[in-house]
């Protein structure tokens, strides 16, 4: 073989696999934004699919970049699988579930903790929908996972260019944490004000109709 041939044989392989990849990676990223659009609508078995399709497409990723490992680890593969892992643990956690282990998912762990620093902002998303309807214990169980979830990445103390820029995204989910806290203890507030207002307005109206008895005798009389 000449080494026009070969060259050109190598790089026409290696963009038929880089288009293919291209197209999978967005497809990754389809399913799992539909799977979190879902779960927060508590509509579980169709979370359920689209993270089912979400990790069938990362496996054929996986199996179809073996030989090109400069193209799984390009930015836009990197990002459907942290994309993959947001939907995969956004899902576990607001369904009370055990939160899925990077072994249990099969990703390394610098993309692991990237899509654990997104999940802290769509447990934000689910915190404040309950909020609305009135305080709830669940929001402080994922209050409690935020915080959790911080708690280790700020113990991950490593180099961006090893962490894949974890840093920055820990900066932020320390925020979200924050706001989530002082939103919720607000809400907390409120339902203990609501509370005691209606149980002054029940002893006011049995004080009444107790006052309102002797009254009654005198005008019969």
């Amino acid at each position: 073989m000449h080494l026009s041939e070969f060259v050109h044989e190598n790089f026409d392989a290696r963009n038929q696999a880089r288009d293919k990849a291209l197209t999978q990676a967005r497809q990754v990223i389809r399913h799992a934004s539909q799977a979190i659009r879902a779960i927060h609508r508590m509509e579980v078995d169709n979370a359920q699919e689209h993270v089912s399709e979400s990790r069938k497409l990362v496996n054929q990723l996986k199996a179809d970049l073996a030989g090109y490992p400069d193209l799984f680890y390009a930015g836009y593969t990197q990002d459907a699988l942290k994309e993959y892992v947001e939907a995969v643990v956004t899902c576990a956690l607001i369904q009370n579930q055990e939160l899925p282990l990077p072994g249990e998912i099969d990703v390394e762990a610098a993309v692991y903790l990237n899509g654990l620093a997104e999940v802290v902002g769509e447990l934000r998303r689910r915190c404040m929908d309950i909020l609305r309807l009135g305080y709830s214990d669940d929001a402080e169980r994922l209050l409690g996972l935020m915080d959790e979830i911080y708690a280790l990445l700020i113990t991950v103390d490593y180099p961006d260019a090893l962490t894949n820029g974890l840093r920055r995204q820990t900066d932020l989910a320390r925020g979200i944490v924050e706001r989530t806290r002082g939103d919720i203890t607000i809400s907390i507030r409120e339902n203990r004000l609501t509370q005691a207002m209606q149980q002054l307005s029940r002893q006011l109206l049995n004080e009444d109709l107790t006052g309102a008895v002797p009254g009654m005798v005198e005008d019969e009389g």
